[in-house]
């Protein structure tokens, strides 16, 4: 049922599927597969996950030098954001993806050029969780092919350049019925529009908002990409504090409008099926104990300092990826929700990753350090 040729290549297909060990079962390593049953035992409760995922990715071009410099030379504004002709000047790249995108059943709404330099993104549709995380799948692999043959360079990295905004990947959840009908997120008489269920669910991502981090942001580079300090354009759009509220870009969880949660912690990094995965298994949680989200945040927290947060009693993201690694090792439900097995095979690949990051990091010498210390 997932199979499609692909629009540009004639003789070439597609196909979603669940790898399967030697026997003919489901492999418990497939993040296909752990998605498949969390959703499975959703239903069982009574309930149906839909999202919809905005990937944002770069135009970049590869130096000879080895460094990346944005493919659009002409792409120089100091606020480029939403910029109609740097828009113009890739539309043939553009409209080819979404051409391609509706012709496999999108429903393409919105296209624009994001807050940095080379910078896009392009909305589709929100539906099952499962069909949105092939999307994306199937997106991101889109994407490079057809830079690619275009001489092109596109990439979902969290934050290929220091200066300038980096690429997120926000999600968007609500709680269905069974038979995907009935909003169970919506409440037309909440001020914001959700209805006790999506409180608590929205609660339960906070509570585990930590190791949900090592799903959602998986990649050292990913936490190049928060914290408080705006880039050359607009702000970084990463949140810093494990906050929610309403239509606030500077909170980890936002209200965006009636019946949906918007996650804005994960980027591009991120595996769709492994971060749906955690996120349902979180917002679970927060409704089987009949958890609360606490108190909404209206201020723009971007300018709120570490202290200042604390004593609002306001907990920060981890800082790296060590960081949430050893969130996610301490957090029983996260696990459990990926099956022991595959989670410390994950924490085991993920660790040699920051393990190798932290030892080249610490033998270098920066020019933050020369200028503290020597006063250069």
């Amino acid at each position: 049922s997932t199979v499609f040729p692909l629009p540009w290549k004639p003789g070439v297909a597609w196909i979603a599927g669940n790898l399967q060990s030697g026997a003919g079962d489901d492999w418990h390593f497939c993040p296909r597969v752990l998605l498949s049953r969390a959703l499975a035992d959703a239903r069982a409760k009574g309930f149906s996950l839909k999202t919809g995922v905005e990937p944002e990715f770069f135009l970049v071009e590869k130096k000879p030098d080895r460094t990346l410099g944005v493919a659009d030379a002409a792409d120089t504004l100091a606020k480029p954001c939403y910029g109609q002709l740097s828009l113009l000047r890739n539309a043939d790249f553009l409209m080819t993806l979404i051409t391609h995108l509706n012709e496999l059943g999108y429903g393409v709404y919105q296209n624009d050029h994001e807050d940095a330099n080379g910078q896009f993104e392009i909305n589709w549709r929100f539906g099952d969780a499962l069909k949105t995380a092939d999307q994306v799948s199937f997106f991101k692999f889109m994407v490079k092919a057809l830079a690619e043959e275009r001489g092109l360079c596109a990439t979902f990295m969290p934050k290929p350049f220091a200066d300038l905004t980096g690429s997120g990947s926000h999600h968007h959840l609500s709680l269905w019925d069974i038979e995907g009908k009935d909003n169970l997120f919506l409440d037309k008489s909440d001020p914001r529009g959700l209805s006790s269920l999506a409180l608590s669910f929205l609660a339960g991502i906070l509570a585990h908002a930590k190791g949900l981090c090592a799903l959602t942001a998986p990649s050292v580079n990913s936490y190049k990409r928060f914290g408080a300090r705006s880039p050359r354009s607009g702000a970084t759009w990463a949140p810093v504090f494990i906050a929610h509220g309403g239509n606030n870009r500077t909170l980890m969880v936002r209200v965006p409008a009636p019946g949906r949660i918007e996650y804005r912690t994960a980027d591009g990094a991120a595996n769709p099926y492994l971060a749906a995965v955690g996120l349902l298994a979180a917002g679970l949680d927060g409704v089987e104990r009949g958890l609360r989200p606490g108190e909404a945040q209206n201020d723009n927290l971007f300018l709120l300092s570490p202290r200042e947060a604390r004593a609002r009693g306001i907990e920060l993201l981890p800082s790296n990826l060590g960081e949430a690694l050893d969130a996610l090792e301490q957090d029983d439900l996260l696990c459990s929700a990926l099956g022991t097995e595959y989670a410390q095979h994950y924490l085991e690949v993920k660790r040699e990753e920051w393990d190798d990051y932290a030892e080249m990091t610490a033998k270098s010498v920066t020019a933050w350090e020369i200028g503290r210390y020597l006063g250069l």
